[in-house]
């Protein structure tokens, strides 16, 4: 059925998120008018051949979708009713089959099967009312996909033109490929955010050092020989469209294909290489199949070679071009050296480039521009798969990389390479609190303890040393990112981050290997730790006790510095008592009240692990007899239990912000001798004591928060709050 190609359309493509403006853009180089860039996409106005040759030229949409409907989305009978009333007839081809996604929720319609589910019903009904017969539905392969966004009360209702994602461009063999290949529409837009079109027009060169499965070298080429993404594709989503204008396909397939035929060479050739020989094979094989691989020069060689490399494709080694990398990172880092060798090489490869070379980097790490010493010029926040990630942007790749020179604690020159300069000034404030906390420790015969608490408010984070009594008295350092003030924006704390990780050991004189950083990603997941080494853990001595101390766990540590005066306090308070630890907290206050002369200590925890901690560091500490008890329970259960078979208590401890369930004060008093006391601690603000209720119960209650506060938390007096609650002497 031949179109009349002056009428608009509205139509949707989809993309990457982070790539709505690059999308927009290309959507405009393709000639269509009235684009408008929203979230996850582009709207767009046309006519139908305008929507065919977004399908087959757009590199960057993953989808392009035809808007058929709004409708009132109330509830589910008022979706039905609206999609029954649309002309199905004019859509559904005869013969086709279909199948129906939705996509959002509102108060009525909340799964989103069920809200496919009714409209396809309408649709099958419609058809079987108007044309007799109901369409066949197929799930996974169907000829016509209906789409459904719900928002609000309004359901958008789309015809799916393109099909399966456009990043399946044809060239792969699927059941052949490298771990975790860039999707090719992201790799698409990497390098067209990074301009490579342009670059490609004026002859410049492009690489890929670690080009694993080929995917951006195969899109460059695609790119720089003007040949369409979708020429290889045979199955499109319009195929199964009533209204399809099979001729007015053919028309711009065929034109399409002349182009491919008449592809012009490219300038400067294209380089990939990999150190993995199998990921070079399949490279080459995907090139093949998209009819590039004579653009692209292969080679099995690691990414320190890159000018070599370029200098041996080229017969010289061109003055501009654009590396664009998607270096191995999480579950995919596999090189022996990890991450920081994959790093280095891929710095030294890019420092014999000229400076006029751009680059592109998609990584879920801020702390390459650390590694490489260079800074990003600009940030593309996406998704590669389900890791959250970014595509950072290099304008130019100056030969000198930002270092800084540090001198250590013990007067040893370093030089280090960070992405900020002013990272140095964090390194001398590091350095002289380092040494002032030094001198203080010793005199104190402390062996663990706080050095840095984000003295500089844009360098916020934490470094606590600990020093190993086993076996040699090795010291250990444990960073811990905190919330960076808000006005410094997500990525600059990042990298911030990462240039403070690579300059603390270097100033404090510890290998980096006993350094176990710890950082908040800024994403819908919330925060997630930065390292993926395995647990560190050492053990340690504080006032004569030896405690096992894991620096990787991710809240209770074993041994939380701040409350060092309050376990000395449980040890002033403990002699004769009978001692309740509501929560185990590694056995560090059940070790010092056996240490004060405790005649009993009870640990109760939820975890049996947590209670193993507990029973080890007693053991360890000399304490191991009947005397010490360890058992398991939620912990507002246990104190019922407790309170109701005449349990008493003479000191109990309990720290609020590490229990998962709510402590009941008032169980916790019927477990408490006559002359019983309550040392409760909290880290966060937000909890408050109900004074009033505590004295009504026959309770006084002090604020200790001050005297447990040590010297090296002085500047976070806020980190904790203690009070001291005990029963009023009658």
């Amino acid at each position: 059925m031949h179109q009349d190609t002056h009428i608009d359309l509205e139509f949707f493509a989809r993309c990457a998120a982070g790539f709505e403006g690059t999308l927009s853009r290309e959507l405009k180089s393709l000639s269509v008018r009235r684009v408008r860039p929203l979230k996850g996409g582009a709207a767009f106005f046309g006519t139908i051949a305008d929507a065919y040759r977004v399908c087959l030229w757009s590199r960057i949409a993953t989808r392009v979708q035809l808007m058929l409907a709004r409708l009132d989305a109330r509830d589910a009978d008022a979706l039905y009713t609206g999609a029954t009333r649309m002309p199905w007839e004019n859509h559904v081809a005869s013969g086709a089959t279909i199948a129906v996604q939705a996509h959002g929720e509102n108060s009525f319609l909340r799964n989103t099967q069920f809200t496919a589910l009714k409209v396809k019903d309408a649709v099958c009904d419609r058809l079987r009312k108007v044309c007799g017969e109901r369409p066949d539905v197929d799930p996974h392969d169907p000829d016509l996909a209906i789409d459904v966004s719900v928002h609000e009360h309004h359901a958008t209702i789309y015809l799916n033109l393109s099909g399966p994602s456009l990043h399946r461009r044809g060239y792969r063999e699927q059941s052949v490929q490298t771990e975790a290949p860039l999707k090719e529409t992201l790799a698409a837009g990497m390098l067209l955010a990074a301009g490579w079109y342009r670059l490609a027009r004026e002859g410049a060169a492009f690489a890929d050092p670690m080009c694993g499965s080929g995917t951006l070298a195969i899109e460059a080429a695609l790119i720089g020989a003007d040949i369409a993404p979708g020429i290889l594709r045979a199955r499109w989503g319009f195929t199964g469209w009533a209204q399809h204008d099979d001729a007015l396909w053919d028309e711009i397939a065929d034109e399409a294909r002349r182009r491919a035929d008449s592809a012009r060479e490219h300038g400067a050739p294209l380089v990939a290489s990999d150190c993995d020989a199998r990921a070079i094979s399949i490279a080459r094989a995907n090139a093949e199949r998209a009819g590039v691989a004579h653009m692209i020069s292969f080679s099995v060689v690691g990414a320190e070679h890159l000018g070599s490399r370029l200098e041996a494709a080229c017969g010289y080694l061109p003055e501009r071009g654009l590396i664009a990398v998607n270096p191995p990172y999480g579950h995919r880092l596999q090189t022996s050296g990890g991450l920081s060798g994959t790093y280095a090489a891929l710095s030294q490869g890019i420092a014999s480039l000229p400076e006029a070379w751009r680059m592109a980097v998609i990584t879920p790490d801020a702390g390459i521009d650390t590694a490489l010493g260079r800074r990003a010029s600009r940030t593309i926040p996406c998704f590669n798969g389900p890791i959250r990630a970014a595509v950072r942007l290099y304008d130019t790749m100056p030969s000198q990389r930002a270092e800084v020179e540090v001198i250590s604690l013990a007067g040893a020159r370093h030089t280090v390479s960070v992405a900020e300069e002013n990272s140095g000034q964090f390194a001398a404030r590091l350095r002289k609190v380092a040494k002032e906390r030094a001198k203080w420790a010793r005199k104190a015969g402390i062996t663990c303890y706080r050095i840095y608490d984000a003295d500089r408010p844009e360098y916020a984070l934490s470094v606590d040393l600990f020093t190993a009594c086993r076996p040699d008295r090795e010291r250990f350092i444990r960073v811990e990112e905190h919330p960076a003030p808000a006005a410094i924006d997500a990525d600059r704390a990042d990298i911030r981050f990462s240039d403070a990780c690579a300059l603390i050991p270097v100033v404090l004189d510890i290998d980096r290997e006993n350094m176990h950083a710890q950082g908040r990603s800024r994403g819908d997941g919330g925060e997630q730790q930065r390292s993926a080494r395995d647990p560190l853990v050492i053990h340690v001595e504080e006032r004569g006790h030896v405690f096992e101390v894991n620096l990787s766990a991710r809240h209770d540590n074993g041994l939380p510095l701040d409350q060092r005066a309050v376990r000395e306090l449980i040890g002033s308070m403990a002699s004769k008592a009978r001692f309740l630890s509501l929560g185990s907290y590694a056995g560090a206050p059940a070790v010092y009240a056996a240490a004060g002369g405790a005649t009993e200590v009870t640990v109760v925890d939820p975890a049996q692990s947590y209670l193993d901690w507990a029973h080890r560091a007693l053991g360890e500490n000399g304490f191991s007899d009947r005397r010490y008890r360890f058992e398991r329970s939620e912990l507002a259960a246990w104190l019922s239990s407790a309170g109701r078979s005449g349990r008493a208590f003479d000191l109990a401890y309990c720290d609020v912000s590490v229990l998962s369930d709510h402590l009941p004060l008032d169980r916790v008093a019927d477990v408490l001798a006559p002359d019983g006391a309550l040392i409760l601690i909290a880290r966060s603000r937000a909890f408050k004591i109900d004074g009033r209720a505590l004295e009504a119960a026959g309770f006084t209650f002090e604020d200790v928060t001050a005297r447990t506060i040590p010297h090296d938390f002085e500047r976070t007096p806020r980190i904790h709050r203690c009070w001291l609650i005990a029963r009023r002497l009658r």
